[in-house]
C-alpha cells in the first residue's frame, strides 16, 4: 500500500472519529438541557428524592426519545432516500419537522397501554416501586434501541418498551402482574405485520408492472394510471391520519374516515391527471419517466408517515415519563387514566425525536433505503402505500401490528417479488434459447429482443410456440446456454438473487425482531434491581 492510500485512510478515519465525537457531544448536550429543564419543573415536589427521580426519569426519557428518532424514523424516510426522491439532508429536515408536529399537535394523550395495559399497577401496591418500574423500562428500552441502531437493525420501539415493562414488572411483582394476553398479541404481530405489509407491497408493485411498465408505451400508460394511484394514496393517507395519526386529538370511525378520504381523493385526482399528462410531454418512453411521476406523492407520504409516527410512537418515550410525573406529583392512587401530558414532557419527547434523527438517523435510513434491496420511486410508493393500508386494515379488524415490521416487511415483499420475476424471466429466456438451439445466434438474439418488447399477451403466445418447438426438437434436457453447465447457471442464479435481496441483512433484522422483547425484559429486570438498591 503506497503512502497516498495510507494518508487517505488516515484522513477518513479521522473524519469519522470527529463526526462520532460531534454526534456524542450533541446527544449529551440535549440530555443536559432536558435535565436542567426538568429540574425547573420539580418545584411542586416536597420530597427531595422525588425531585431526583423525576429529573433522572426526564433524562432517561430524553435518551429514549433520541433513540426512537434514530431507529424508528428510518422506516418512513428510508425508501424515499433509497429511491433518490429526497437527499439525506432533505429527508432529515422533512422528518424532523413533521415528527415534532405530530408529537406536539396530536400526541397529547398518555397511552394507557404503556401505563396499565401491560402490567397491572394495582398489584404493585406502592408508588415508589411503580416509579422504579417505569424508570427501568424506559432505560432498558432506550439501551436496546441504541444497540439496535449501532448494529443497523430497525426494530419496533413499541416491542422494546413492552418487553421492558414485562421484565421490570415481573421483577417487582411476580409473574401475575403481567397481562399475558397482551403478550400473545405482540407475538402475533411479529408474523402478521411483515407478512401483511409484504403481501400488499408485492401486489401493488405487480399491479403497477402489469398496468404501466409492462406496456409498450409506458409513459402513456403512466399518465392514465398514476393519477388513480395518487388518488388511492390520498385516500389511504387521509384515512391513516384520521384513524391513526390524529386519533388522540380527533377521532372518527373508519367508515366516516374512509368517506372523507374518498372526497379528498376525488379532489386530488383531477390536478394529478393534469400534471401527469403535462409531465410526460416530450419525455422519453422509459422507466425513469414513469418514476419521476411518483416524486411528489412520495415526499408527501414520507411527511405524513412522520407526522403519524410522531403522534403515536412518541408515547413510547414520554408515556413512562408521564406516568412517573403523575405518580410523583399527584400520588400513586390519584393518577388518572387518559390524562394529558404536561407540555414540558411533550417537548422533551418531540425534540428528542428530532435530535436523535438528525444525529444518528442516517445509518438506519441507509439500511432501510438501500441495503436490503434496490429501491426506485415506484417500489418506494408501494412500500409507503402498504404501510398506510396495513394500519387501516389492522385498525378495522383489531389486529396488533408493528409499523416498523410493516415497513420492513414491505421492503422484503418488493425485493422477493423482483427476485421471482427475474427468475421467471430467466426461465423464459432459457426456453427461447433451447428452442433456437443449433440455429443462427443472431436469429435467437433478435427473437429475445422481440420477446422483451412484446406485451404480456404476445409473450404468452410466443412462449407457447417456443415450448412446442423445443419439445419437437427434444431439447428439454439440453443446457440452455452451451457456454455454461447447468450447475454453473444455478450458482449464477443464486448470486444474482442475493444481489436483489441481501440475505445477511434480512437475517440480522429478523433476529433483532425475535430477541427484542426478551432482551429488553431481561435488561429491564436487571436495571430495576439496581435502581431499587439505590432508591429503596
Amino acid at each position: 500500500m503506497n503512502l497516498e492510500k495510507i494518508n487517505k485512510l488516515d484522513k477518513k478515519a479521522s473524519n469519522n472519529s470527529r463526526l462520532d465525537f460531534t454526534r456524542l457531544g450533541g446527544a449529551l448536550l440535549f440530555m443536559m438541557i432536558a435535565l436542567i429543564y426538568a429540574s425547573a419543573q420539580t418545584g411542586s415536589l416536597a420530597e427531595p428524592i422525588h425531585s431526583a427521580q423525576l429529573v433522572i426519569a426526564a433524562l432517561i426519557g430524553a435518551y429514549m426519545a433520541m433513540n426512537i428518532g434514530a431507529n424508528d424514523v428510518a422506516n418512513n424516510m428510508g425508501p424515499t432516500v433509497g429511491s433518490k426522491t429526497l437527499t439525506m439532508a432533505g429527508a432529515l429536515v422533512v422528518a424532523a419537522v413533521f415528527e415534532m408536529l405530530g408529537a406536539v399537535v396530536a400526541g397529547g394523550e398518555v397511552v394507557d397501554t404503556v401505563k396499565s395495559g401491560i402490567i397491572d399497577p394495582a398489584l404493585v401496591g406502592d408508588g415508589s416501586l411503580f416509579v422504579l418500574i417505569m424508570m427501568s423500562s424506559l432505560l432498558a428500552g432506550a439501551i436496546w434501541l441504541n444497540v439496535a441502531t449501532f448494529v443497523g437493525a430497525p426494530v419496533s420501539t413499541t416491542h422494546s418498551i413492552v418487553g421492558a415493562l414485562i421484565g421490570a414488572g415481573v421483577a417487582a411483582g411476580g409473574i401475575g402482574i403481567v397481562h399475558w394476553d397482551k403478550l400473545g398479541g405482540i407475538v402475533a404481530s411479529w408474523v402478521l405485520s411483515p407478512l401483511i405489509g409484504g403481501i400488499l407491497a408485492a401486489i401493488m408493485l405487480y399491479g403497477i408492472k402489469r398496468t404501466i411498465t409492462y406496456k409498450k408505451d409506458m409513459t402513456r400508460a403512466a399518465s392514465v394510471v398514476v393519477p388513480y394511484l395518487v388518488a388511492l394514496m390520498v385516500w389511504a393517507f387521509s384515512c391513516y391520519m384520521l384513524v391513526k395519526g390524529l386519533g388522540k386529538s380527533f377521532s372518527l370511525p373508519l367508515s366516516q374516515a374512509a368517506a372523507w378520504g374518498a372526497a379528498v381523493a376525488l379532489v386530488a385526482y383531477f390536478p394529478s391527471r393534469f400534471f401527469a399528462r403535462k409531465a410526460i410531454t416530450n419525455r422519453t418512453n422509459s422507466k425513469e419517466t414513469v418514476n419521476s411521476l411518483f416524486s411528489l406523492p412520495l415526499i408527501c407520504s414520507a411527511a405524513l408517515l412522520s407526522f403519524a409516527h410522531g403522534a403515536n410512537d412518541v408515547a413510547n418515550a414520554i408515556g413512562p415519563l408521564a406516568a412517573i410525573n403523575e405518580a410523583l406529583t399527584m400520588g400513586f392512587n390519584a393518577a388518572s387514566e387518559g390524562s394529558r401530558v404536561p407540555l414540558w414532557i411533550m417537548l422533551v419527547g418531540a425534540l428528542g425525536l428530532a435530535v436523535g434523527l438528525a444525529l444518528y438517523g442516517p445509518k438506519l435510513i441507509k439500511t432501510v433505503g438501500g441495503e436490503i434491496t434496490e429501491l426506485d420511486k415506484t417500489r418506494a410508493y408501494c412500500i409507503a402505500m402498504s404501510a398506510a393500508l396495513t394500519v387501516i386494515l389492522a385498525s378495522q379488524f383489531g389486529l396488533p401490528i408493528s409499523t416498523t415490521h410493516v415497513a420492513i416487511g414491505a421492503i422484503f415483499g418488493v425485493g422477493f417479488l423482483r427476485e421471482y420475476l427475474k427468475s421467471s424471466h430467466s426461465k423464459m429466456i432459457d426456453l427461447i434459447v433451447e428452442a433456437h438451439q443449433g440455429e443462427d445466434r443472431s436469429r435467437m438474439e433478435a427473437y429475445v429482443a422481440r420477446f422483451n418488447a412484446a406485451t404480456l399477451t404476445n409473450k404468452a403466445l410466443m412462449l407457447r410456440a417456443m415450448k412446442k418447438k423445443a419439445e419437437q426438437k427434444k431439447l428439454r434436457q439440453t443446457a440452455a446456454d452451451p457456454s455454461f453447465t447447468k450447475k454453473e447457471r444455478k450458482v449464477l442464479k443464486k448470486v444474482y438473487q442475493k444481489e436483489l435481496v441481501k440475505r445477511s441483512v434480512v437475517s440480522k433484522i429478523v433476529a433483532a425482531w425475535v430477541i427484542t422483547v426478551p432482551v429488553a425484559a431481561i435488561l429491564s429486570a436487571m436495571i430495576f434491581y439496581v435502581l431499587r438498591l439505590i432508591f429503596w
